[in-house]
């Protein structure tokens, strides 16, 4: 396994226990974080305080990675995951995600979330 790979894993494992020190050693000064149709942020303070996500959600998300891919400084990945809600139920996804790795450490972080409401894909 590569050091960026590595780091990802790492960084997945802080966000799948909720480890903030954890997460935030996995990431470069100038972080760069974007959920396409939902937000930007730049920055660790900015990245430490959207980490537990927003309200509705409780407990950290379960993450499955499905499949992990590199290529120079950037590894993809194709995850699953389920968020529960703090009003019952819970929110199943499918992800796709990019991390722009600089220095064995993540540069930029670009998401592609899909919420799943019937099935795996759908």
């Amino acid at each position: 396994m590569s050091q960026n790979t590595d780091t990802v894993n790492r960084y997945l494992d802080g966000f799948r226990s909720n480890d903030h020190a954890q997460i935030l050693s996995c990431l470069t000064d100038d972080i760069t974080w974007t959920v396409f149709g939902a937000f930007r942020l730049h920055g660790k303070e900015a990245y430490d305080a959207a980490i537990d996500g927003a309200p509705e959600f409780i407990d950290p998300p379960e993450l499955a990675v499905v499949r992990m891919v590199e290529q120079g400084d950037v590894v993809m990945a194709e995850l699953t995951g389920m968020a529960r809600r703090s009003a019952g139920g819970e929110m199943r996804m499918s992800m796709a995600e990019v991390f722009v790795m600089r220095g064995g450490k993540i540069a930029e972080r670009r998401a592609w979330v899909t919420v799943l409401g019937e099935n795996e894909y759908r």
